[in-house]
């Protein structure tokens, strides 16, 4: 079987010239996937041009293009987040919605050109917030056509107001690691599955 691509988009307010605590926690779910054969890359949403719209490319030096290239060729796609009031960032925002204005384009089948890819969450924090940023991906990633397998919403969260970042704490809580552990197997597994027996298009190939 060849190798399952597993990409992750990270929707840090900071560009790769700085620490990200989503790359932080990410690079937990990276380890374990390439010890079990998979191929990982992230990307920093921004460190790159993207524009508001929705449509598959808004010109004017437009680069999400070249990041949906990617999530083409991508097995499983795996948004991160910080928490911003409450929120996924603005900047994971921006990459939903243009992966939604992507959700028209079909494969040869004419299904979603979504089916048989896996989705997944990674969010980090210093206040609550995780899960509600967590359903939000996970139901938008469902919607334009992602298999979402059970626990793949892996997150950490400070206690409320000012403290230590994720990066900034031993790493060492109980619950996260958990989740770490259950989204890079089940992604995997769910993966593989439909990489060998991909959902059959009667009756969900888009008119």
């Amino acid at each position: 079987m060849s190798t399952i691509q597993a990409l992750f988009l990270n929707g840090s307010l900071k560009d790769s010239n700085d620490d990200s605590n989503t790359h932080v926690l990410f690079n937990e779910v990276a380890e374990i996937m390439e010890k079990e054969g998979a191929s990982v890359e992230e990307i920093r949403l921004a460190d790159y041009d993207i524009k508001f719209g929705m449509a598959p490319d808004m010109g004017d030096g437009d680069e999400w293009p070249k990041i949906f290239d990617k999530v083409k060729k991508a097995d499983i796609v795996i948004m991160g987040t910080p928490i911003w009031i409450g929120e996924k960032s603005s900047v994971t925002t921006m990459a939903m919605e243009r992966l939604y204005a992507s959700s028209g384009e079909t494969q040869d089948n004419g299904q979603s050109i979504y089916y048989n890819k896996v989705g997944g969450a990674v969010v980090t924090g210093n206040e609550d917030g995780a899960k509600h940023a967590s359903a939000s991906l996970l139901y938008g990633l469902s919607h334009i056509g992602f298999t979402i397998p059970p626990n793949v919403d892996a997150y950490w969260v400070g206690e409320a107001g000012p403290g230590p970042s994720y990066m900034e704490t031993d790493r060492d809580n109980e619950f996260t690691k958990s989740h770490v552990k259950m989204l890079a197997y089940n992604t995997l597994h769910l993966a593989r599955i439909l990489k060998n027996t991909p959902i059959p298009p009667e009756g969900n190939t888009m008119e």
